[in-house]
């Protein structure tokens, strides 16, 4: 049931945002040129490598980092960029992430493999993430955001994959667009 509400509503999402992301497109090619994608290793369910999409929010040339490791990041961020970070916006490519399969609506964020590593060794429990899917929203951003501490968040993932129900989706999904909106 999950996968097939995963599929349903990101073809939805795709259909219904394509406009937009069109539109984002186009600003980025202006911005910056090509590519409009940038693609990075994560870590998802069963601790398996997949490249997660996002649209390209960092300058042509700009080191392959994530923003924490730059010591004054603003310099590589494209001016779209900022504003696709700040909304979000920057992750409508994962729909097709969770179209193959890779990821789902609703589980934990995938963490590049150098982040997951140091984190498997130090927090306690960070590997039961890898018990589901990763996901484009989750517990952990919802009601921890991006300033919660590791081992915080994964208190709340555990939260999540421990009481998953189809109405927790539903009502992280519905809490997800108040946030952005």
């Amino acid at each position: 049931m999950k996968r097939f509400l995963d599929v349903l509503l990101s073809l939805l999402a795709i259909i219904f945002l394509s406009p937009l992301m069109l539109v984002i497109c186009l600003i980025i090619i202006c911005d910056d040129g090509m590519p409009v994608i940038f693609r990075q290793d994560r870590v998802g369910r069963g601790d398996k490598l997949f490249k997660i999409k996002k649209f390209r929010t960092m300058k042509n040339g700009a080191p392959n980092l994530s923003t924490a490791d730059f010591e004054e990041s603003d310099e590589y961020i494209t001016r779209s960029g900022k504003f696709l970070r700040r909304t979000s916006l920057d992750e409508l490519p994962q729909l097709i992430n969770i179209i193959k399969g890779e990821m789902s609506i609703v589980g934990p964020r995938p963490e590049r493999p150098i982040y997951a590593d140091e984190y498997s060794r130090m927090v306690k429990n960070y590997d039961v993430r890898y018990l589901v899917k990763a996901g484009l929203t989750g517990y952990a951003q919802i009601y921890g955001r991006y300033n919660t501490k590791v081992s915080d968040k994964v208190l709340l993932d555990s939260i999540y994959i421990y009481t998953f129900s189809a109405w927790l989706d539903i009502k992280l999904i519905v809490l997800t667009i108040m946030i952005m909106f």
